[in-house]
């Protein structure tokens, strides 16, 4: 490895360093300039790495989306296909509410046709498929549901939970939720003693 390598290496890992120590402390509003400074390294050499924020928080979140990657692949070889996309599910939910950001890196990529197959969503929407797959066939979940539609539920559970007092709580409690259906019986009371949905003349 020449010189010039070897310092362009260091400094890659020198920004991701500080960039890790950024992102935990503000999320993904952590400024590239702050840490550009404290890296000691100028603005367009994090750039030159790091062309867009979205690939600066991929980077930080690399370890721990090849993880939730190679959990989805344990998971699929389980009996019930049903617990294990559900407990995939949650350990996405958890982490995404545990770490400021990363809920953030997913909510950047809408589905595409040309999504890259590098990206985090491409890497987990691979992963997942084959648990998602078992449970449509298992008719635990309708044949309708996407892999992006289950994505943009844990997305939004995090982002909507991360300034809750106990967040991980709320989110669980959400994702139960959204699991178990809002109304699971067809004609059961909205809301406990509650006889159920009034007539709108009722309500005027």
């Amino acid at each position: 490895m020449t010189g010039q390598r070897l310092d362009a290496r260091r400094n890659y890992q020198r920004i991701l360093a500080v960039a890790e120590a950024e992102v935990a402390a503000r999320g993904a509003e952590a400024s590239q300039e702050q840490i550009a400074r404290t890296a000691g390294v100028g603005s367009a050499t994090v750039r030159r790495h790091f062309p867009t924020r979205r690939a600066l928080l991929e980077a930080v979140f690399q370890q721990r989306i090849e993880g939730l990657c190679e959990r989805a692949h344990r998971l699929s070889t389980s009996e019930d296909g049903r617990t294990a996309l559900l407990e995939w599910l949650h350990d996405l939910v958890r982490y995404a509410v545990s770490a400021r950001g990363f809920a953030h890196v997913l909510s950047y990529e809408p589905p595409t046709e040309n999504a890259s197959p590098s990206s985090c969503a491409s890497k987990f929407e691979a992963a997942a498929a084959p648990l998602i797959q078992r449970a449509i066939r298992a008719k635990a979940i309708a044949p309708h549901v996407t892999f992006h539609d289950l994505l943009t539920l844990c997305v939004g559970i995090a982002l909507a939970t991360e300034h809750h007092t106990d967040p991980q709580a709320q989110a669980d409690r959400l994702l139960g939720l959204a699991v178990a259906g809002i109304s699971p019986q067809q004609g059961a009371a909205w809301v406990a003693g509650d006889p159920g949905p009034r007539d709108a003349k009722d309500v005027e």
